[in-house]
């Protein structure tokens, strides 16, 4: 189900915790709520709509696809760059890496 954006800052701002398959849900919802928003959005985590859960959500070309837990393993090329957020008004200043490592859960809770 499409969820609506949270926009709160300090909700936004608290501490997720680890998803369960009880979660699985939240990564349906979260999908379909980016899915309805790849005009403007590549990603999104799961406090954007409403729930403090560790899952992220991405679009990669046409593909969309959900990590659960995810934990950065190894990163390089530190950049800085600027952009948007759904929760968010404007654009903001923020540090990428061109390349990064990730483990994470899939949407079936299979180590990735």
């Amino acid at each position: 189900m499409i969820k609506d954006i949270m926009k709160d800052p300090l909700f936004l701002a608290q501490k997720s915790t680890d998803a369960t398959k009880a979660d699985q849900q939240v990564v349906v919802d979260l999908l379909d709520t980016l899915r309805a928003n790849l005009d403007h959005c590549v990603g999104m985590a799961a406090n954007m709509i409403g729930v403090k859960k560790n899952i992220i959500v991405v679009a990669v070309g046409p593909f969309q696809f959900a990590m659960i837990n995810p934990k950065i393993t190894k990163k390089s090329g530190v950049f800085e760059t600027a952009e948007g957020c759904l929760s968010l008004d404007g654009v903001r200043p923020c540090k990428r890496y061109k390349e990064i490592e990730v483990d994470y859960l899939d949407q079936d809770f299979n180590i990735i």
